[in-house]
């Protein structure tokens, strides 16, 4: 999906910043399902959240429902869309404007990233920040992630592909539909399924796969109750 850009995420798209999650839900095919199961993965005790890449704050929302307790604290790099997550989320959240690869990572119960992770170019970049993530869990923390996975068998990614532009169809011309796939494939790093479990689990992350249909995935890393977090130093890439 679009990435959020030094220009905006609106200006980037070429829509009304107030038409976001609308448009969204026409991009990306069972956009509110994904961002459920993600939320429903949060503890309920949970005091601190942390959000990359928070958006518009929709999964957040979300998962201040679940951990009822809790205040989020939303990392993003569009000035603009940060103000749509403040008047959604309200008190309980601390907004950060900043790149979650540079912005440190508090002490949390729980990371969570939606349509965000996409953004980061490299499997070392990756891996340095599951390893920050990991660090900044509290023993027993969760990390999720929704986001496009596709499969590592070329005829299997094909036919994801294919769906994905089903989806795209029945709100966009067909002309529109393949430039978007066609900017996106550009824009963002779709890292097939298994070589982002294993990323995962190079930094000790015990890992699931919650949610799967088509290309996408709901992703969850769980940090042991106890031990050292894991070092990127050593890390063997896919």
């Amino acid at each position: 999906m679009p990435p959020a850009t030094a220009m905006g995420v609106a200006a980037h798209l070429g829509i009304e910043l107030a038409e976001y999650d609308f448009r969204i839900r026409t991009f990306i095919p069972a956009y509110d399902e994904m961002l459920n199961a993600a939320a429903a993965l949060v503890p309920p005790h949970a005091r601190t959240l942390v959000d990359l890449g928070t958006g518009t704050g929709a999964l957040a929302a979300r998962c201040l429902q679940q951990a009822p307790a809790a205040r989020i604290i939303g990392i993003d790099a569009d000035a603009d869309i940060l103000a749509l997550a403040a008047r959604r989320l309200g008190t309980r959240a601390v907004l950060i404007r900043g790149s979650f690869l540079r912005s440190s990572l508090p002490s949390c119960d729980a990371a969570v990233a939606s349509f965000a992770l996409h953004h980061v170019r490299t499997k070392t970049a990756k891996a340095k920040l599951y390893s920050r993530i990991y660090a900044a869990l509290r023993p027993g923390g969760v990390f999720v992630s929704v986001d496009c996975h596709p499969s590592s068998n070329p005829a299997q990614a094909r036919r994801q592909l294919r769906a994905w532009k089903s989806h795209l169809l029945r709100s966009y011309a067909p002309a529109q539909a393949a430039a978007l796939l066609e900017s996106w494939s550009h824009e963002d790093v779709y890292v097939p399924l298994e070589s982002e479990l294993r990323l995962m689990e190079q930094v000790n992350f015990a890992v699931e796969v919650l949610w799967r249909k088509g290309a996408f995935a709901v992703l969850m890393g769980k940090r042991a109750k106890r031990g050292p977090s894991s070092l990127v130093r050593g890390l063997r890439l896919p």
